[in-house]
């Protein structure tokens, strides 16, 4: 985190795969052990954030697709606040570069995807709610 603060996306990159890798093995989490998927996700969505902010938008959306795996294996006592987590660094990654519809596009997918209220401190959720409902053309109405 210091290194990405202090604009080094590229050691931020380094540190937080080394994090994927230390909780990316079976015995960590998979279908048959579900120990530390939600550590997992976060090392996803955290690289994913990094890379975002590095320009590299298909590796973060990759990342940010395998912390979503994760989430799914996460356990239903922990998940609601690891997705709020993991969706809201995405967000605020894709905020910060300047790529506002896809910040809210991920704030409103970790909403449905049930997050808790940690979603709710990212900069796109100001923005979600002042966005209409009803996307029908007022011709259409």
């Amino acid at each position: 985190m210091q290194a990405s603060d202090a604009g080094n996306q590229k050691a931020a990159i380094r540190f937080a795969k080394k994090e994927v890798a230390q909780f990316s093995g079976r015995e960590q989490c998979s279908r048959a052990t579900r120990v530390n998927c939600g550590t997992l996700a976060l090392a996803f969505g955290t690289l994913a954030g990094y890379q975002i902010l590095d320009g590299d938008r298909i590796a973060g959306e990759g990342s940010f697709s395998s912390a979503k795996g994760a989430l799914s294996l996460t356990d239903p006592e922990n998940r609601a606040s690891a997705t709020a987590m993991v969706y809201r660094d995405v967000s605020e990654a894709f905020w910060k570069v300047g790529d506002r519809a896809r910040a809210i596009a991920v704030f409103n997918e970790g909403r449905a995807a049930g997050a808790d209220s940690w979603l709710y401190m990212s900069s796109a959720a100001g923005a979600a709610e002042q966005q209409p409902t009803d996307r029908k053309p007022a011709a259409a109405r």
